[in-house]
């Protein structure tokens, strides 16, 4: 099980503003979801690019929680995001991460977002691995 208080992930201001949640509470790094409402929505009533990119680091993160060491810790340095399709207000997203890779100082990572089971949106991330000091 991850060193790193979950909660505290879900309780960034941003994912609290969205309502973030875990898909799963009983296995946090099973990924999250969103109901898509006004606060993740664009001019056009659709999900906000913004939003979905910033989610899939999310949940990528939070799947690779369980490859850390302790005190170990991991910030994103790239980043590519694929919007397969525009998601309407009301419909559920859900964002699930996958480790790839993980070596000694990087990670390697995808992740998806889903509507119904039809992908969206995808994501190639890789992390830096950070040593405890």
């Amino acid at each position: 099980m991850p060193t790193v208080d979950l909660r505290g992930i879900l309780d960034v201001p941003l994912h609290r503003f969205l309502g973030v949640a875990l898909l799963d509470e009983a296995d946090p790094c099973a990924g999250i979801c969103l109901q898509v409402g006004e606060n993740a929505h664009n001019n056009v009533g659709i999900l906000h690019a913004g939003v979905v990119a910033a989610l899939l680091d999310v949940a990528s993160y939070l799947a690779l929680l369980p490859h850390l060491g302790r005190g170990e810790s991991a910030v994103t340095h790239d980043a590519t995001v694929s919007l397969l399709r525009g998601v309407a207000t009301g419909r559920r997203v859900e964002l699930r991460g996958t480790v790839l890779r993980r070596g000694r100082t990087l990670a390697f990572l995808r992740a998806d977002a889903t509507v119904d089971g039809e992908l969206v949106a995808t994501a190639q991330l890789t992390k830096s691995v950070l040593q405890p000091r």
